[in-house]
């Protein structure tokens, strides 16, 4: 098994919005890619992971596809997976390889189902073909960061059966982290967790999230945020980090905070 040869890399998650103002100078999008640049120019190692579940539904209503649900979790019909894949592996995966290209970064697009980055389970039968990463092989992308290159990561994987699998995003970077013992941000078009009074949290443990949201100061899509974020600091063991693409070049700053720190329970974390 090949081993990295510098530092702790990081594993930055974004979403269907990000890819909304890809193209837009300036942009929150365009902001995040730049410190990417940056931080490849100062030989830290970087693997991006995106969704693209807003993209996907778009097209499927286009193709007038259903949109099926089951308690409240998306169902990916196995004769959906050549949209599904199409569109995160393809359009997406390699749109999003176009504008880092335009900027001098380094990257290569991949999937979870690339190199054994992952093996997949189907997560429920009732799901369809919505998969789960298990086991994985860091070779691929042990390669890829030696070399100076940024491995950029659609959320489709795949098992030993050739069946293909749409996984959740934020699942796929909690994989990648795992395996790469890396650290972990999910960027999106907000600056972290706020309170009340509409300040940042800088830092949110399991006692506090849970009052923020029993007093619904955590709502609707920011809930689900959370939970996913406590999810992977649970199981990396290590805090992950909530932040805005438009605050990117605090990683830059090892000094400078950046989003909210979510900490894993005393329980799951490790020392490092």
């Amino acid at each position: 098994m090949s081993t990295l040869t510098s530092p702790t890399p990081i594993v930055i998650k974004v979403g269907g919005k990000f890819f909304e103002q890809l193209n837009i100078a300036d942009s929150g999008s365009q902001k995040l890619l730049s410190a990417i640049a940056l931080l490849q120019k100062q030989d830290r190692m970087v693997v991006l992971v995106h969704g693209g579940g807003d993209q996907v539904q778009s097209l499927m209503k286009a193709l007038n596809r259903p949109s099926l649900k089951h308690n409240g979790l998306r169902v990916t019909p196995p004769q959906d997976m050549p949209i599904v894949t199409g569109v995160l592996a393809g359009d997406l995966n390699k749109s999003l390889v176009a504008q880092m290209k335009a900027l001098a970064i380094h990257a290569v697009g991949i999937s979870l189902a690339d190199g054994d980055i992952a093996d997949c389970k189907q997560k429920d039968t009732v799901l369809g073909s919505v998969g789960t990463p298990i086991g994985g092989d860091i070779n691929l992308l042990t390669t890829l960061l030696n070399a100076g290159i940024v491995p950029v990561i659609a959320s489709i994987g795949a098992d030993q059966h050739s069946n293909l699998f749409n996984v959740n995003a934020d699942h796929a970077a909690i994989h990648v982290a795992k395996i790469l013992n890396a650290e972990l941000y999910f960027f999106s078009d907000v600056p972290g967790v706020l309170n009340a009074e509409k300040q940042l949290v800088p830092i949110l443990d399991k006692m506090l999230a849970k009052q923020m949201i029993e007093a619904d100061v955590i709502t609707d899509g920011m809930v689900v945020k959370v939970q996913a974020s406590q999810e992977a600091a649970n199981r990396l063991g290590k805090q992950i980090t909530i932040a805005s693409w438009d605050n990117a070049k605090a990683l830059l700053i090892d000094e400078q905070k950046l989003g909210t720190a979510v900490l894993p329970t005393l329980s799951n974390a490790t020392h490092s």
